[in-house]
């Protein structure tokens, strides 16, 4: 049997040891965030085997259309005239009765790279089929990314493709596209073909390439609500109810609820008044960072933020329907707003 691995994969990890040609058995690829499956699953297709030997080495499949017996059985052929023999299994939630593959994995051939992109969620863990995949192999779990990750994200990616970006820039394109990670790639690949010279990508930029108004989103609505500036958030409320594509209240109730829950927490910080231990606090990349959650707790005091707070909730679920019949969405966005400026 083959050495034991360890579960906690992550995408840098397997990418690593794909890219050294350190190869495993098996490798499970389940999750809701089929961005990062499909991305591990490409570069195996792409680069275990030369062109020349996909022929006959290669197959690409689909869970609805094969069974884990006839799976096991090529499994356990030999590749023909290569090194190895590569079996990709798309949508492998569709797979009826694992127990084949699970007899399998007590003894997998070497020489078989076997891939089961599990998509729209995960495989039981209490099965047999994950624990047996992770003592011979690779299990990694794609989750989707929380929202707060995505203007990181965004940074990050542009930072590998050798741009940078303003914050207020990157708050713009991850509120906009939101947690679908492939759309956000590919609207950031937009981006980065039209780049001037200096590889910075401005507010403007945004605009232009991917349709968010610099002036009215809801990051400038969240940096008015922050300075508590009523007359440039009701202007943004205003352009949002006249312009819904633009911004409504399910857009930048998670943003700004976000927002007032770190700033609860940023009032149990030791030294709430530094800004470094305020970041430090809140596990934020620096004190700059911290800047809004400064201002925040000078415009609003720890019961005004409670009380926010719970607003979110009660608007939350009226908007889902409970105890409100009637109201439609964008007179409980103005409805949220004046209880948080007043």
């Amino acid at each position: 049997m083959a050495e034991r691995k360890s579960t906690a994969a992550t995408y840098d990890s397997v990418m690593r040891d794909l890219k050294a040609r350190k190869f495993s058995p098996i490798y499970i690829l389940m999750g809701e965030e089929s961005y990062y499956i499909d991305k591990i699953s490409d570069y195996i297709a792409e680069h275990v085997l030369p062109p020349e030997e996909r022929d006959f080495n290669q197959s690409i499949l689909f869970g609805a259309d094969v069974s884990s017996s006839q799976l096991v059985d090529l499994a356990k052929g030999y590749p023909m005239m290569a090194q190895y023999r590569v079996i990709i299994v798309k949508e492998s939630q569709n797979l009826k009765a694992t127990e084949p593959l699970e007899k399998y994995l007590d003894n997998p051939v070497p020489s078989t790279i076997l891939v089961l992109c599990h998509k729209n969620g995960s495989i039981d863990k209490r099965k047999k089929l994950v624990p047996k995949a992770a003592s011979v192999g690779v299990v990694f779990e794609s989750n989707k990314m929380r929202e707060a990750d995505l203007p990181r994200f965004v940074e990050d990616y542009l930072k590998q493709h050798g741009a940078s970006i303003d914050q207020k820039a990157a708050f713009m394109v991850a509120d906009h596209i939101g947690t679908d990670l492939s759309r956000l790639i590919s609207e950031l690949d937009k981006v980065l073909i039209s780049l001037p010279a200096d590889k910075r990508v401005t507010p403007d930029i945004v605009e232009k390439q991917i349709g968010v108004s610099k002036e009215f989103n809801p990051f400038e609505l969240r940096n008015a609500i922050v300075n508590r500036n009523i007359y440039k958030a009701n202007q943004i409320i205003k352009y949002f109810d006249k312009n819904p594509k633009a911004g409504s209240l399910y857009a930048f109730l998670p943003l700004l609820f976000n927002y007032f829950q770190n700033l609860m927490i940023a009032y149990y910080a030791p030294q709430k008044t530094s800004r470094d231990s305020v970041a430090q606090f809140l596990d934020l990349r620096s004190g700059w960072a911290a800047t809004d959650y400064m201002t925040g707790m000078r415009n609003y005091s720890g019961m005004k933020t409670m009380q926010i707070i719970n607003k979110f909730r009660e608007i939350d679920a009226k908007s889902k329907g409970l105890d409100n019949p009637n109201t439609p969405p964008g007179d409980l966005m103005k409805e949220l707003i004046f209880f948080i400026l007043h």
